[in-house]
């Protein structure tokens, strides 16, 4: 298993949906994992230290597990099939090891919550791990990826598409 942190909660330019990118510790792979909407806000939320007057889902998972005399030793995800990640959250309790199974974004929402570690299976790291520089954008206060075309330089390459071609090349 590879230790990552998590690094930035994006959005997709070409589909607006919003992503996890996931860093290995010591590395330069990233895991990008597409999430919903209210799982990116939930992620945000942990980010940010925003608290609420009464526990939100995460966070009442977290006390559950106390609750319960466990904690959670550790997050992984593990998996990707037919385009689905799959997480497990490993719970130990009295010594005893309990692996439960977790969408990716509910595990790392919990691991923010209580500071556990978050994994990466090493096959899934080195089939769906890309290679990304990413630095810290101080005015924005968030990672940014180096290098990355930007919405104006796609929309810009685009139109030049747009404008060279012609209905012939097209045909079959």
């Amino acid at each position: 298993m590879i230790e990552v942190v998590l690094r930035a909660v994006r959005v997709d330019v070409g589909s607006s949906t919003p992503l996890l990118l996931l860093e290995e510790v010591g590395g330069e792979r990233v895991l990008p994992i597409y999430i919903g909407a209210p799982e990116a806000a939930a992620i945000a939320y942990a980010l940010q230290g925003v608290t609420s007057p009464r526990p939100m889902s995460h966070d009442l998972l977290g006390q559950v597990v106390s609750a319960l005399g466990a904690k959670l030793f550790s997050v992984e995800v593990t998996e990707l099939v037919d385009n689905t990640y799959f997480a497990n959250l490993r719970l130990v309790r009295t010594g005893e090891e309990i692996i439960v199974s977790a969408r990716p974004s509910d595990a790392v929402a919990l691991a923010l919550r209580v500071g556990a570690p978050i994994l990466i299976s090493d096959d899934l790291m080195a089939v769906e791990g890309r290679v990304m520089k990413l630095a810290y954008d101080e005015e924005d206060e968030e990672y940014v990826e180096l290098d990355a075309p930007n919405e104006a330089a796609l929309v810009a390459q685009l139109r030049e598409f747009l404008d060279q071609v012609r209905p012939e090349d097209f045909d079959t």
